[in-house]
């Protein structure tokens, strides 16, 4: 390990400093929390505000009395590895925590009631009763939406609403519900999932009363005035679109007035938006009670926010690279065959993508309590990035009379399918507007966002 390295990044989820052992409680916390959520570098001789270097004296008595208090304390066992780093006239010690696969681990003295510990930011959170169950549920492989509900039977789930959702796809059999993992058989019988009654049940709210969408718009910068509110509560694959309508009626930043039409300006790219929301709800911890899903708009930034911490192993890092662990299996499943979810792993990415083109700044991802938070923010930090060719299609649609597919190929010289996927990529990223009855229109005609 490279300590200099290591001293040069902040503490956070996966790196806490300590001067010293006089308090091995908060390094048995911080021990049990990295190895229940998504692992971590301990480092004994760091004061964890100014990061300077106070070293340990006689280092192996330290390493010796640590490696006892972690037998001694921690259950299950915990076998983390241990390292004494050479630091000017000092040492340091340094302890690798890995993500465990006998999650929960907790501190004996205080029982698996109160002693299970996960990392949230740079702080240790003790997990309440459904957290613990959420790591166990991690360490056999199980989702919680895979879940049977034993004590209801499948005539909770609405078939039509689930048909009528899959017939843009395709056309929905009863026993494509079990195939779907929105019904089980249990016990001799078929009863819904969670997941099933999360995505279809006629009843949901009543098993699920926090299964919905709250959203609303603040006037200024915090939750002090509120302008508009929506409670949203249809099936999720119906309220995705409701809250991006939602945030669509509220994210103008200006409108100009020609004499056909009124042109709307978006300050938000609605790839973006349609992204955040999604990972909300597909991501969302449904086992939590007490909160929704929030949609919350304000005057320089879109926060969308879902309750649960990332899936245990994962850090914000590793969602900005693509890697994901999806919670929910049966809402994943049927996102993506509704066309909802496009590739796994790559909603963050695309995100970002459409924030930087349109020259918003990256999105701000973070766990805040036992809920994760997407930002938004609607302040332009550069100019929207364009190529000669996309730059061709706003010059042409400079006019102000809207073209067609065809007018637009033939002015860039390119294929009517390679002039609609650049049109797409435009739409998402705000630059450019359509308008038509539907995607297959041959009347639909596009417009330059200004």
């Amino acid at each position: 390990m490279n300590l200099l390295d290591v001293l040069k990044r902040p503490e956070g989820k996966t790196l806490e400093f300590k001067r010293d052992l006089s308090s091995p409680d908060g390094v048995l916390r911080a021990i049990v929390a990295f190895a229940n959520t998504a692992g971590g570098i301990l480092l004994i001789g760091v004061e964890d505000v100014t990061r300077h270097v106070r070293g340990v004296r006689e280092p192996l008595d330290v390493e010796e009395r640590l490696t006892s208090l972690i037998s001694d304390s921690i259950f299950p066992r915990l076998v983390p590895e241990l390292e004494i780093l050479p630091w000017r006239r000092t040492h340091v010690l340094a302890l690798q925590v890995y993500p465990s696969a006998t999650r929960p681990h907790y501190i004996k003295n205080a029982g698996l009631e109160r002693g299970v510990y996960v990392r949230v930011g740079s702080t240790n959170r003790r997990a309440d009763r459904e957290l613990t169950e959420e790591l166990r549920r991690f360490a056999r492989g199980e989702a919680y939406d895979e879940q049977a509900m034993p004590d209801l039977d499948s005539e909770v789930l609405d078939f039509r609403a689930a048909s009528e959702s899959f017939a843009p796809v395709r056309k929905l059999k009863r026993s494509d519900l079990e195939t779907l993992r929105l019904v089980v058989k249990h016990q001799g019988r078929t009863v819904p999932t969670v997941g099933g009654m999360v995505l279809f049940g006629k009843e949901r709210e009543r098993y699920l009363p926090d299964a919905w969408i709250q959203a609303g718009r603040f006037r200024g910068t915090d939750k002090t005035h509120i302008t508009d509110s929506a409670a949203i509560r249809g099936y999720p694959a119906q309220a995705v679109e409701e809250a991006i309508a939602f945030v669509q009626k509220h994210a103008l930043h200006g409108a100009e007035i020609g004499a056909v039409r009124r042109k709307e300006h978006w300050n938000l790219p609605p790839a973006a938006v349609r992204e955040a929301v999604i990972n909300a709800v597909v991501h969302a911890d449904y086992a939590q009670r007490g909160a929704p899903i929030r949609v919350s708009i304000f005057n320089d930034r879109l926060e969308v926010e879902n309750p649960g911490l990332l899936p245990f192993g994962l850090t914000v890092d590793d969602l900005r690279q693509g890697i994901s662990k999806l919670r929910n299996r049966v809402m994943g499943r049927v996102f993506h065959e509704l066309g909802l979810i496009e590739q796994w792993g790559s909603g963050i990415q695309r995100m970002t993508a459409a924030c930087l083109d349109a020259g918003l700044a990256a999105p701000i991802l973070e766990e805040i309590g036992t809920r994760f938070r997407v930002t938004l923010h609607t302040v332009r930090t550069g100019s929207p990035v364009v190529d000669t060719i996309d730059q061709a299609i706003l010059d042409a649609l400079a006019g102000g009379n809207g073209l067609s597919t065809q007018d637009i190929a033939a002015v860039i010289r390119r294929t009517p399918r390679a002039t609609r996927t650049r049109l797409i990529k435009l739409v998402e990223r705000g630059q450019v507007h359509e308008v038509g009855t539907s995607p297959q229109d041959p009347k639909r005609r596009y417009f330059r966002a200004r």
